[in-house]
């Protein structure tokens, strides 16, 4: 396509200057539109991906574009010195709903996690505790700066990068009993995402929930649930908090929030409204006038009852139709969040792989399972040629 390099230009360019820290498909990306992506060579794909759950109201969404493209022509940056009014206005809709207390905006859901992780030990030191303790399940993913990394129980057993910070405990997913036992007099908060999406998407249990929510009210501790991947409709309600049965003190929000702009959100109940003081906590870039704009669009168009009620509905028949495939072991998930584990013996790697050459875009986080992230904007049609692609992908391995 014109004005661009090529895949092989660009791979030599990333190899030379680019630190390795990810394994790249062989593909480069240079436009996208709704649910569709165009490579350097004009090949177009089905992105059942959006950028691990950022575009997730499409590429370049027509109200997203005009909204970034009006402010970026009136004001880009003056820092957080100043009043800005796309800022005020996103606080105000993202408290108003969710758990009506303040915000604090950062660039990214890891810094999103360090402001709630500051909330969370400043919060216990004021009811005298001398070293706050966080507890987390087991296969969590929150971040990889070192708090959000501390309480990431995968990625702190890399030595190399240690030592961690202290203060951090995990427990096994969904062990109820084990939670309770974790939570004592010293614990500052339980934080844990409702649906762990980078270990292969498995929703935490109501009954694992309560306990994390009574544990906490019996200590005095913060409930937080880490709605980054799950956040802005993604399950099919704007916060998978509201299809569970309690109601976090802390949520953060990331990815989706700024379609496709950085941008990340720590948002408290009023009781953990007023913990941060000026001094506390800050961010140079965080909270600018054309992300918080990108994220206003963002929440006019997916904080609408007929869009929710679609994720919902595609999400299901997305899944019905995934557990009819030869191949398929079991499906997991809400709405348009859905981990799909193989039989055993089939290589997700090697899926993943082959459906990008058929044009569908995918990820793979374990070695048994496919994680599907579309937009919520899609229709049956795209559902039916994912599930299609994935078919014929997996009928090729049984052959083999």
């Amino acid at each position: 396509m014109s004005g661009t390099i090529g895949l092989e230009e660009t791979q030599a360019l990333e190899e030379r200057y680019l630190m390795r820290t990810y394994r790249r498909a062989p593909v480069d990306f240079v436009r996208g539109e709704g649910a569709l992506l165009w490579d350097a060579e004009g090949k177009q794909y089905l992105d059942f991906l959006t950028g691990i759950s950022v575009c997730s109201v499409g590429h370049c969404h027509p109200e997203v574009v005009k909204a970034v493209h009006a402010q970026s022509h009136r004001l880009i940056h003056v820092s957080n010195l100043f009043y800005t009014e796309p800022m005020a206005r996103l606080a105000e809709s993202l408290s108003e709903s969710s758990l009506g207390g303040r915000v604090f905006f950062s660039n990214s859901g890891t810094e999103a996690n360090e402001c709630a992780i500051k909330i969370a030990r400043k919060h216990a030191h004021r009811r005298g505790v001398g070293a706050p303790e966080i507890v987390s399940f087991e296969h969590d993913f929150h971040g990889r700066t070192y708090g959000a990394l501390s309480a990431t129980p995968g990625l702190a057993q890399n030595e190399a990068l240690g030592p961690m910070l202290p203060g951090f405990r995990a427990v096994p997913r969904n062990d109820a009993d084990a939670l309770r036992d974790a939570v004592g007099e010293s614990t500052a908060a339980v934080l844990i995402e409702p649906i762990q999406g980078e270990s292969g998407v498995f929703p935490i249990s109501d009954e694992a929930l309560l306990a994390a929510r009574q544990a906490c009210d019996e200590v005095g501790a913060l409930l937080i649930f880490d709605e980054i991947q799950t956040g802005i409709g993604r399950t099919g309600s704007l916060w998978a908090y509201e299809q569970s049965p309690v109601r976090p003190d802390v949520i953060t929000s990331a990815k989706a929030l700024g379609g496709g702009f950085p941008i990340g959100a720590c948002i408290t109940a009023p009781d953990a409204a007023d913990v941060l003081e000026p001094g506390d906590h800050g961010s140079t870039f965080a909270g600018g006038p054309v992300a918080t704009a990108a994220a206003l669009a963002v929440l006019e168009i997916v904080d609408d009852p007929v869009l929710l009620r679609s994720v919902r509905e595609l999400g299901a028949y997305l899944r019905e139709q995934l557990q009819t495939l030869d191949g398929v072991h079991e499906t997991r998930g809400r709405g348009l969040m859905v981990g799909v584990r193989l039989d055993e013996g089939i290589d997700a790697a090697a899926v993943g792989a082959d459906l990008l050459e058929r044009g569908l875009v995918v990820n793979v986080p374990r070695p048994d399972t496919l994680r599907l992230l579309p937009p919520l904007v899609i229709d049956s049609d795209h559902v039916d040629e994912a599930v299609r692609a994935i078919r014929e992908s997996l009928l090729g391995f049984a052959a083999e």
